[in-house]
């Protein structure tokens, strides 16, 4: 369509921009739906109003072909993000179109012809706006929908009634239980509860989904197959609009390789708690060997006596029986010693380090006294920390025996073993050294790793360092590392100052 009576004028409706503008937004209906979207006013008149004005003055000189305004795409993404209607729409683009027509009632220029060029450029724009638009909604719902298989295939996802009746689930559903959806739905989620999981823990999910709270825990279910898995669990309440109950929703995280691994790592601590137990019956027995002896020379005593001397006096029944006594309360308390070692560990207690380190060495007493060990401490604090003292009991022991094996097995003649004490910015440290030469490069970032040990499948388990480690750095939150000096090995175990951990 040629529009020649609009050239005519056009120049008129270029210098007056901002009046055919305020036309166009003082529409009672489109100041209603700029509000009800929180659209600002200024931003809509200067970002897309204005812009969209001078496309259809290009148009009319011929500048411009319809359809060619980058400014109403943008325009039309803007609105689709405010949730425009398409109803709303059109009444802002109307909107537009009735400003011209008013604008140009005030130029006493209006006739049949100039309305209809103007309508012409109206309803060929909104066509193409329209267009747009339905094709932004088509694109969304699209990405929707991709959105929608993405998490179906990859969210371990469930709904059911109230009743606990499943209504829903997802394909990730599916394929972690091993049950079809048509196996699924219409039948009580109990269809994956695993026997392990106690009554008590389903009744306190029941008791606060009910309550209309969320529910998060760790549960093992049961496959189509009889396997389990472990899942991690969200379990919310659903409501509609007006607060009417619609479903339980559930999300889940796949956590199998976690509980297994959790898993090892016990079969790990109860290895090394077995293996501690046989070094601590060999401490026992050692300790025992010497008030035996006494015991067996101060009976002796008696039959010999009374060869020689043809009788028992009661002054020598009275040494013996006193004697023995004292060897077997001695006996006593090193049995009260090692069972308090044993017994489940008490919460922490606020106490220096160094004293942890002496009862570690009244132990190993009998050994590093055989052995002919000297210990040198050397303590530049006295700081006080909270601790598992029976588990830095169990580190102590382990790495001044491996300290001694190792002096022993390289037969060191002057054996050694330096143990200082210092404090870091954040840390306690403690540094163990002795003076058997270090450990070989080579596996010196292998000593930690649980079964790997450099003695003789006879005399170690390789979980010793390795339990260290983990009482060290799962349990006290503090780290424990190896390195060699010009002496011998150094285990640097650095214990947080302020660990209000439980």
């Amino acid at each position: 369509m040629e529009l020649f009576i609009l050239k005519n004028y056009i120049s008129q409706y270029k210098k007056n921009k901002i009046s055919i503008i305020k036309y166009w937004i003082s529409d009672s209906k489109i100041l209603k739906i700029l509000k009800v979207h929180q659209i600002n006013r200024e931003i809509f008149v200067k970002k897309y109003a204005l812009g969209i004005l001078d496309y259809y003055i290009d148009i009319v000189n011929d500048n411009k072909k319809i359809g060619d305004c980058p400014v109403i795409d943008e325009l039309v993404l803007y609105l689709k993000d405010k949730n425009i209607t398409p109803s709303e729409l059109f009444i802002i683009c109307t909107g537009f179109k009735n400003a011209l027509l008013e604008y140009t009632y005030d130029l006493k220029i209006t006739n049949l012809q100039i309305e209809k060029e103007i309508n012409y450029i109206f309803e060929s724009n909104f066509a193409g706006v329209l267009d747009k638009y339905s094709r932004s909604i088509l694109d969304v719902e699209n990405e929707l929908s991709k959105s929608s298989k993405i998490i179906d295939k990859n969210v371990i996802m469930s709904s059911t009634d109230a009743s606990g009746k499943i209504i829903s689930v997802s394909e990730a559903f599916c394929d972690i239980s091993g049950y079809k959806e048509e196996e699924l739905i219409g039948h009580m989620h109990n269809i994956v509860r695993h026997q392990d999981i106690s009554s008590e823990t389903y009744e306190e999910l029941w008791k606060t989904i009910e309550s209309g709270q969320v529910w998060k825990g760790e549960l093992k279910n049961r496959r189509k197959d009889g396997s389990s898995y472990w899942v991690h669990v969200i379990i919310t309440p659903n409501y509609d609009s007006n607060g009417n109950f619609k479903s339980y929703d559930a999300i889940r995280q796949d956590i199998t390789s976690k509980k297994n691994l959790e898993e090892q790592q016990n079969i790990l601590v109860e290895q090394s708690k077995s293996a501690a137990m046989g070094e601590m019956i060999s401490m026992i027995a050692h300790q025992w060997r010497q008030p035996l002896q006494a015991v067996s020379i101060l009976i002796q005593k008696l039959p010999l006596n009374k060869v020689l001397e043809g009788e028992i006096s009661d002054e020598l029944l009275d040494q013996v029986v006193s004697g023995i006594g004292k060897q077997l309360e001695y006996m006593s308390k090193t049995i009260d010693d090692f069972r308090d070692f044993f017994l489940p560990d008490k919460p922490k207690e606020k106490v220096a380090v160094i004293e942890v380190v002496n009862k570690a060495l009244d132990f190993l007493g009998f050994m590093t006294k055989t052995d002919s060990i000297e210990v040198t401490l050397d303590s530049k604090t006295d700081i006080e920390i909270m601790i598992h003292v029976n588990e830095l009991v169990q580190v102590f022991i382990n790495l001044i025996k491996n300290a001694r094996d190792v002096l022993i097995d390289r037969d060191i003649k002057e054996r050694k073993l330096f143990i200082k004490f210092y404090e870091e910015e954040k840390y306690l440290v403690i540094e163990i050294e002795d003076n058997a030469g270090g450990i070989p490069e080579d596996i010196l970032n292998k000593v930690f790793e649980p079964y790997f040990s450099t003695k003789s499948n006879k005399n170690g388990t390789g979980l010793g360092l390795y339990m260290c480690k983990t009482i060290i750095e799962k349990h006290s939150k503090g780290k424990l590392s190896v390195s060699n000096s010009e002496n011998g090995a150094v285990f640097k175990i650095e214990l947080p100052k302020e660990n209000d951990f439980m």
